[in-house]
């Protein structure tokens, strides 16, 4: 799970306006922190159930985020896949 500051610096990284925290862009970039989070964490915790769970939850919300935002704004999307490294 990410810390306050940590979720903190990635908001600030990918906001659109200054007072903004729920955009597209900030929420996608939250679960793409936390997908890499428990993706070591199953590396090392093959067993844990649960947490591929969470994970499994997790990608697919983001790829819903990602295809509204594609929808919505096609250069946002593009813009954001490429700074977060996504296919």
């Amino acid at each position: 799970m990410l810390t306050p500051k940590q979720k903190q610096s990635v908001i600030d990284k990918y906001k659109t306006h200054d007072s903004d925290t729920g955009s597209p862009q900030v929420q996608v970039a939250i679960l793409s922190s936390e997908i890499k989070e428990l993706t070591n964490h199953l590396r090392m915790h093959k067993k844990d159930y649960s947490s591929r769970r969470g994970l499994i939850k997790k990608v697919n919300e983001r790829r819903r985020l990602l295809k509204y935002l594609e929808r919505e704004d096609k250069k946002a999307w593009q813009t954001l896949k490429e700074n977060l490294g996504l296919k």
